[in-house]
Formats: C-alpha cells, structure tokens, sequence
C-alpha cells in the first residue's frame, strides 16, 4: 500500500485523552474505573499499532466496482479483533441495534465519498470496511487502527454507544482516507489538522444523511453520545469551539476558535484534538457563508486540499489554509467560493501566503 509521503498509519480515538484524564481522577470508583481501563486499553491498541506499522498489515484486497464491502464483528466485550462475524454486505438487519449502527455508518460514509467526490471507499480502490462493536467492558471510546473501525459501549455514566452519532464513525474512517493521502503527522499543527480534517467530513456525513443544508446542521460532533447526567451537548462544535461542554466531571470543552487562543502542550500528541477547533471553525465559517449543501464547495475544497498531492505530512495551519485558497481558484475561479474561503481563514487568525 502506498499513500502521499509515505504509508503511516496511526491510532485514533474520537475521545480526547485530557477529557478520559479528567474523568479518571474523579472520585466516584464508577466514572473513574472505565476512564482508567479506557485510557490502558488506548495505550495498548496505540503500542499495537506502532508494532504493526513496523512489521507490516496483512495484505487487503481491493476491487474498485463503487458498492461498499462492510463486514461488521462482535467483540463480546473482550478485546481480541476482529472478534465473531455477525453481519457481512447485504444482509438483512438482525436485532442489535448496535450492530445495525455501525453497518449504516460505514455504508453512509461510503456513500458521501463516492456521490459527491467519486471516491471509492477510503483508499480510492474499493477497500473493504471492517467494524468490530461491543468492545470490552464500559469503553469509553471508539477508534480507527489503521486497518478497522472499533466501538465501545460506553460506560452509560458519561459516555453512551459510540455507534450513536453518525458522525464519529464517519470522523474515524476519514482518519483512514487521510492515511491513504496526506498522511499528516499525528502531532502539534499537522495532527490538529488530522483531527480537523476527520471532524469536518464527519460533520458532512451528517448532514449528507439528513439533507441538512449548512444553516440547518448543528455543526456538533459528537451529538448524542453524552449521557443524560453531563452537562454539555456533544465532544466539540464547530460553530462555537469551547462551547460543546462545561461539567463537573468532565471540565470545561477547552477547544479554541481562533488563533488567539492556540494552546501550546505537550499533551494529546502537542494538543490534536484542542486546537482542531481553529480550522474546523474556518470550515464552518467558509460553509455557512456559501450556504446550501456543505459537501458540495467548502467540502469539495477541503477534498481538493486532502487528495491533491501538495499537501504534506508536517503541514502547519499557514499551508493548509494556502492551499485551500488555491484550490477555490482552481476549481471555482475568483468568485464567492475564493471570497468565503480567504475570509474564512482571515477571521480565525490564520494566514495565507
């Protein structure tokens, strides 16, 4: 397999590790139990994935024909993956709802990329899409390695199925299409990007799903997943970055939307899922000013960016932002989509050259 810059596949989970950090120095032994065991099982499956990118994956063939291969598995709560078939391509839906989840996730995210950017599956070349569900007990999290989607349950304390909100499924398997095209290096700006990149597709698969426009989307990632005791409405937003929650347990959503408020650490890989919510603001603000459908110009310069080949593994925020820029011209001329776009980045502090 060979992508842009070099194959490197990597670990991504749609929870944070500062949020499974918070929750895992709370005092109830029932929040902060399957924080802990959540962030070991990360640790392990990250650790993994490392050794599997030395060794090399097994081989998956592709046939490029533009109709999904999904194939979803049922850990049983243990850890071992696959883990049992229970569902393969076409067949009926059975009565877990789980599993009916994430077989609709994987087919919409399908669906997104080959209507409107003629992509066939997250490789180009009609790649199987494999998820396992009900993965050890109350896990807190849902993740792509490399090679396949995984769901926990959740701990239904803070974190609901991870199946639920469409867009985390879509989030991580578009960690896979960066991973067969940019490649950006999962840390500081290049893996903020990353996040950001997965986030705003996801954010389309909705929207594709329910034939919302850019005015009606929620811009949330993440909707659905806390439990009913959590005070906040999902993981992030892309409207209002620092807005998705502010609890007792969980903190405070420390998501910045401009540049003014970049956070410099050296936690989560130099910050990749906090300072997402400045570029993932540019989208919105770019989207919202087109108006309409989101995927079809703001999503198809965002795609442009990804797949084009000039995007490079340590891209700061400066590069991406050029390079969406160039892509509006190239694709739409000097007309509103240039305008929305420039201003877009202009307003969230991030120059372009």
């Amino acid at each position: 397999m060979t992508t842009h810059g070099g194959f490197e596949p990597v670990f991504c989970t749609i929870v944070p590790p500062h949020v499974l950090d918070k929750l895992a120095q709370a005092e109830d032994p029932a929040l902060a139990g399957p924080a802990r065991r959540t962030l070991q099982r990360d640790a392990f499956e990250r650790t993994q994935r490392r050794l599997t990118t030395v060794i090399g994956a097994s081989a998956v063939a592709s046939v490029a024909d533009g109709k999904p291969q999904r194939t979803i598995h049922d850990a049983r709560h243990g850890t071992d993956l696959p883990g049992h078939k229970v569902r393969g391509e076409g067949d009926k839906p059975g009565k877990d709802a789980t599993v009916n989840r994430a077989y609709a996730g994987l087919g919409a995210t399908f669906e997104l990329l080959l209507t409107a950017y003629q992509r066939d599956s997250i490789d180009g070349n009609g790649l199987p899409l494999d998820a396992t569900v009900h993965y050890d007990r109350d896990y807190n999290n849902a993740f792509w390695n490399g090679e396949q989607m995984v769901f926990g349950d959740g701990d239904g304390e803070i974190f609901l199925d991870f199946t639920i909100p469409i867009d985390v499924i879509g989030h991580e398997l578009v960690h896979g299409v960066t991973q067969y095209t940019a490649n950006l290096t999962y840390f500081g700006q290049p893996g903020a990007l990353n996040e950001s990149v997965s986030d705003v597709f996801g954010a389309l698969i909705k929207q594709y799903t329910l034939g919302q426009t850019a005015a009606e989307a929620d811009w949330l990632i993440g909707a659905g997943l806390l439990a009913p005791r959590v005070t906040g409405v999902a993981l992030r937003s892309m409207k209002e970055p620092g807005t998705a929650y502010d609890d007792d347990v969980l903190g405070k959503d420390p998501q910045p939307g401009t540049m003014d408020d970049f956070v410099r650490t050296g936690r989560d890989n130099g910050g990749v899922h906090i300072n997402s919510g400045i570029p993932n603001h540019a989208f919105y603000l770019a989207a919202t000013a087109l108006g309409g459908h989101a995927w079809e110009r703001a999503g198809q310069v965002w795609y442009d960016v990804l797949t084009g080949g000039e995007l490079k593994e340590q891209a700061m925020f400066t590069d991406f932002a050029t390079l969406t820029v160039k892509a509006a011209r190239e694709r739409f001329g000097d007309g509103e989509e240039l305008d929305a776009v420039s201003k877009a980045w202009e307003q969230v502090g991030v120059r372009t050259l």
